[in-house]
């Protein structure tokens, strides 16, 4: 993250002495990215994070991509998607490319294993559900709304409360996921144009070391593969940590929407900054206020950009047919915009309640054979003003 943070107990200087009670030195960790040249933290743990007691692998991934077809408009309607798993062995993944695969999860199990991504950040939306996060870095608890980010390098696994459903949408980026440039300043303080700011971010904030020997899996995903490390102790036997990297949680509800005399573009929402792709959210906001506006959104094209946008909750103004878990694709090369009856139909309306989550990405994306099962493959055609009153 862009602030510093320190849980537990630390050494009073970086890479000098600091000694447990028995007299044998803590085994002090650094975790950063971009080569020692961006953020970090420094962990300091009872045993060294190297000892591993064996190695195997786990299972080889071949995400199932469709063989391509003509280039349309998808809507895939989500909901039915059914419960399983845990928050990994539960996801259904349904597009991607070589910057970010989305996938879908209903986890009904906790994780009794560590997992962790090698290859990027993983960002975890809760659409439904409530638990604990729990990393190397202490304990976050969850709940509906929240923006989990995991930083590479992180072993995290999620446990659920018991008796809660949950849906989890889910971006596991090849590359770092941060706030955009914009919002920040060169001293990494958010600026007060920022829809958001560190009082709305939550670090962990329990931090429970464990001083345990036996057999403990950590699952990592990396080169196609997941492979699984059996260390002879706990991995969560942290005793304290400070730095600018380590996972957080975000609340949509926390997002300040930005509004104007006239429809304001996408930019305005964002909220996360991803390779090659960035994430925003669509709030309950006030439509825009010139006499003669239109809030719905005008006809547009996305001319370097595939356009997903995942719907949460509410009336969602531009769109007919859309229900609570669906996506929407418009991938680049063909213009979209309003549904027939809805550019008109938003003049003189006061608000919206809509709530929802896009990923624009700057590469095209490839759906899976799972995004198939839940498609409506009349959405390319919904545009027809006679399709809508069919619908209707």
């Amino acid at each position: 993250m862009s602030y510093y943070y320190k849980l537990g107990q630390v050494a009073r200087k970086r890479h000098t002495q600091f000694r447990q009670a028995d007299g044998s030195l803590y085994h002090e960790e650094v975790m950063g990215i971009h080569g020692f040249a961006g953020i970090q933290s420094i962990l300091y743990h009872i045993h060294p994070p190297t000892a591993v007691r064996q190695v195997e692998l786990e299972t080889r991934i071949e995400i199932p991509y469709e063989d391509g077809g003509p280039l349309r408009h998808r809507h895939l309607r989500t909901a039915p998607i059914p419960p399983g798993g845990d928050a990994i062995t539960g996801q259904a993944p349904l597009m991607g490319n070589n910057d970010v695969i989305i996938s879908i999860a209903r986890p009904t199990e906790p994780m009794d294993y560590w997992y962790r991504f090698a290859h990027g950040d993983t960002m975890i939306f809760v659409h439904d559900g409530a638990g604990i996060l729990e990393s190397q870095f202490g304990r976050l608890r969850y709940r509906a709304g929240d923006y989990l980010v995991m930083p590479t390098g992180v072993i995290w696994r999620i446990l659920p409360d018991a008796d809660v459903a949950q849906r989890f949408l889910i971006a596991e980026a090849f590359g770092h996921i941060e706030p955009p440039k914009r919002y920040i300043n060169n001293y990494g303080q958010f600026l007060e144009h920022a829809p958001y700011c560190e009082r709305d971010i939550r670090p962990p904030d329990e931090l429970i070391t464990y001083d345990e020997r036996g057999e403990f899996a950590v699952h990592v995903k990396a080169r196609d593969r997941i492979t699984r490390y059996i260390y002879d102790h706990h991995p969560l036997d942290v005793v304290g940590w400070d730095g600018h990297l380590w996972p957080f949680a975000f609340n949509i509800e926390d997002f300040e929407p930005i509004t104007g005399r006239v429809h304001q573009p996408p930019p305005v929402h964002q909220t996360f900054d991803g390779p090659n792709f960035v994430v925003c959210s669509f709030v309950p906001r006030l439509f825009d206020y010139h006499p003669q506006a239109i809030p719905a959104p005008y006809n547009h094209s996305n001319v370097d950009s595939d356009e997903v946008l995942y719907y949460v909750e509410g009336d969602f103004m531009s769109r007919k047919g859309i229900d609570r878990g669906s996506f929407t694709i418009h991938p680049n090369g063909i213009p979209h915009g309003p549904h027939p009856g809805t550019y008109e139909g938003s003049i003189g309306k006061a608000r919206t309640d809509e709530l929802a989550v896009m990923i624009d990405t700057f590469h095209p994306l490839r759906m899976t054979q799972y995004a198939r099962d839940y498609e409506d493959e009349q959405y390319a055609y919904s545009w027809l003003a006679e399709r809508q009153a069919a619908a209707v």
